[in-house]
C-alpha cells in the first residue's frame, strides 16, 4: 500500500499529510503543522513537520510539494483546434508576450479545458515558474527531508486535486475555493470541477479585524478578473486554510461577497486516525490536495518537467520486482499470442490471395498462376505476342521534368500551355528575352526522346516587355523507332516469303 506525502510549504506555516492508498480506499494516516517563526529556518520547519506526519512510518512513496503562486504567472489562453497536436511547440510563442519573465529560463505545463466553444477555438490553462525557482523549492525539500519532490504543483491550483474527493467542487455550477493564509490568500475558480481561475493575493489574516474590508475587496477583484477574462461569476465560496477557523469569517465574506459561504466539507477520505484533529482538516486542504496529485492523473499543475523532470531510482524499480515481474509476464503471454493470432491470420490471408490470383490469372491469361512469379512469366510472354507496345517510353511527365531542368536558374519562366497529343508536344510559355527561349529549345532538343524543338513564334506580352513563345516538337524515343522498325522489318519479311512462294508455284 504506497503512502504519498504532500506538504504546503507557506510563509507561516509549513504543513505535511500522509496519505495511504489502498483497494479502492484513501486514508488520511497523520497530519503536522509547524510555524515557521519558531523554527531555527524554514528547512528546519519542513523537517519537523515531515518527521511529524511520517513519525512510525519506514518513508513516504512520493512527496509532492508546490511552488508559491506569487511567483508563478498562470494565464487562460484560446487556441485553435488545429493546433493541438503541436501544443507543445505552439504554446511558447503565445506566452512569450504574457509573462513577465524569459520563456527560456522556465518551465511551463498546461492543461486542455473540456469546454467546447462553438468559434473552433480550445480553452487552455498554463503555468509558467522559473527553473531556478522551482529547483530552490526541489532543493529545499530533498535537504529538510531526504526525499525529492515528485511534483512540484503552482499556487492555488493544487486545490484542483480535491475535486475527486470532494463531490461539491464537482457540481456543474462555478465554485471558488479560497485558502485564507497568514500572509496570503489564494483563490481558485471551479467551473464543472475544472480549474479556470487561479490567482494568490498578498493581503492575508494576519491583520484581521482591521484588514477585513481590504480582503474582501482583493477577493471580490479577483472574481471581476476572471468574469472579465469570459468566465462565470461563482454560486458559491469554500474556505479553508487557517484563516478558515477565524471567528466569523464566513459570514462575514458571506455578506461582503454577496454569495453562500462555506467550510471545506469533509472529503470522501477515511479519517478515523485522526481523532478529533480531523475537524481540522480544512487548515490542511493544500497539503492533502498535494498528496492527492500523486495518485492518478493529476487535476493541477507540475512544474517538474524539462531539465527538472523526476527519474525515480533505482532502489524504487528494486521494491517493486515483484509487481513489474508480473506485468512482464503478461505483456510476454500477450506478445506471443499476438504473435500466433497474426501469423495464423497471415497464412490464411495468403490462400485467399493465391486462389483470387490463380481465377484472374485463369479468367484473363488462359492459366492459372499460383505465385506472383509465374504471373509476371505468363504476362511476359503475353505482352511478346502483342503487336504493339501500349506503354511510352516517354510521357507528358517526362516533358515537364525535362522542360523545368532546361531551364536555367537565373531565368524567369512561366508556362501557359502544355498539350502532348499522339507524340506532338506544343509548349506556350513566357520567357524574359527571345534568346532565353532559344536557349530552352536548345536544351530540350539535346534529350533523346524529344526531337525537332523549334520556336515556331514570338510575340511581347500585353503589358509587358517578357516574351511570349509557341514551340513545337515531336516525343519519340529511340526504343519506339526501333520496336516500329523491327515490326516493318517482320511484316516485309512475311511479304517476301508469300511472294517467293507464288512465283514457285
Amino acid at each position: 500500500m504506497p503512502t504519498w506525502l504532500g506538504i504546503d510549504i507557506g510563509s507561516a506555516h509549513v504543513k505535511a499529510i500522509l496519505v495511504r492508498s489502498a483497494y479502492r480506499k484513501l486514508a488520511i494516516v497523520r497530519i503536522a503543522s509547524v510555524d515557521v517563526a519558531q523554527s531555527a529556518s524554514l528547512v528546519d520547519a519542513v523537517r519537523t513537520a515531515v518527521g511529524r506526519a511520517t513519525e512510525g512510518e519506514p518513508g513516504p512513496d512520493a512527496v509532492a510539494a508546490a511552488l508559491e503562486g506569487s511567483r508563478a504567472a498562470i494565464h487562460r489562453l484560446l487556441l485553435p483546434a488545429t493546433a493541438m497536436k503541436q501544443v507543445a511547440e505552439v504554446l511558447p510563442y503565445e506566452l512569450a508576450s504574457q509573462v513577465p519573465f524569459d520563456l527560456d529560463d522556465s518551465i511551463f505545463d498546461w492543461r486542455v479545458l473540456d469546454q467546447p466553444r462553438e468559434d473552433g477555438q480550445v480553452p487552455i490553462v498554463a503555468a509558467v515558474g522559473r527553473i531556478d525557482d522551482v529547483r530552490a523549492r526541489v532543493e529545499l525539500v530533498k535537504e529538510a527531508t531526504g526525499f525529492e519532490p515528485e511534483r512540484i504543483a503552482v499556487g492555488a491550483m493544487a486545490l484542483a486535486s480535491l475535486v475527486p474527493v470532494v463531490p461539491l467542487l464537482g457540481e456543474a455550477a462555478t465554485i471558488a475555493i479560497v485558502d485564507l493564509g497568514a500572509k496570503a490568500i489564494e483563490v481558485l475558480v471551479l467551473e464543472r470541477g475544472e480549474t479556470v481561475f487561479a490567482r494568490t493575493l498578498s493581503t492575508g489574516t494576519e491583520g484581521l479585524p482591521a484588514s477585513a474590508p481590504r480582503l474582501a475587496r482583493e477577493i471580490r477583484l479577483s472574481f471581476a478578473a476572471h468574469r472579465a477574462k469570459g468566465g462565470a461569476a461563482p454560486e458559491r465560496v469554500v474556505l479553508c486554510g487557517g484563516g478558515a477557523f477565524v471567528s466569523g469569517a464566513e459570514g462575514f465574506l458571506s455578506g461582503e461577497l454577496e454569495m453562500p459561504v462555506q467550510l471545506l466539507p469533509e472529503p470522501s477520505l477515511d479519517v478515523t486516525a485522526l481523532g478529533d484533529a480531523g475537524r481540522e482538516l480544512p487548515r490542511y486542504a493544500k497539503a492533502l490536495a498535494l498528496a492527492l496529485s500523486l495518485g492518478g492523473r493529476a487535476a493541477g499543475m507540475n512544474l517538474r518537467r524539462g531539465p527538472l523532470a523526476f527519474e525515480r531510482g533505482f532502489a524504487w524499480v528494486r521494491e517493486r520486482l515483484p509487481v513489474l515481474g508480473g506485468l512482464a509476464a503478461v505483456v510476454l503471454v500477450s506478445f506471443v499470442f499476438s504473435g500466433w493470432s497474426r501469423v495464423y491470420e497471415a497464412h490464411s490471408e495468403r490462400g485467399a490471395l493465391q486462389r483470387a490470383l490463380g481465377a484472374v490469372t485463369k479468367d484473363v491469361l488462359g492459366t492459372e498462376a499460383d505465385t506472383a512469379q509465374d504471373a509476371e512469366d505468363l504476362l511476359a510472354k503475353e505482352a511478346a505476342l502483342t503487336d504493339s507496345d501500349p506503354m511510352p517510353h516517354a510521357d507528358a511527365f517526362d516533358v515537364m521534368v525535362r522542360l523545368s531542368e532546361a531551364v536555367p536558374p537565373s531565368v524567369t519562366h512561366d508556362v501557359e500551355e502544355l498539350d502532348v497529343q499522339s507524340g506532338h508536344v506544343t509548349i506556350r510559355g513566357i520567357v524574359g528575352s527571345i534568346p532565353e527561349a532559344q536557349s530552352i529549345a536548345t536544351a530540350l532538343g539535346e534529350s533523346k526522346c524529344m526531337n525537332d524543338a523549334k520556336i515556331k513564334s514570338t510575340t511581347q506580352a500585353v503589358g509587358g516587355d517578357r516574351q511570349k513563345y509557341l514551340m513545337e516538337f515531336q516525343l519519340k524515343c529511340p526504343e519506339d523507332v526501333k520496336a516500329s522498325k523491327k515490326k516493318t522489318a517482320d511484316s516485309s519479311a512475311a511479304a517476301a516469303g508469300s511472294s517467293s512462294e507464288t512465283g514457285g508455284k
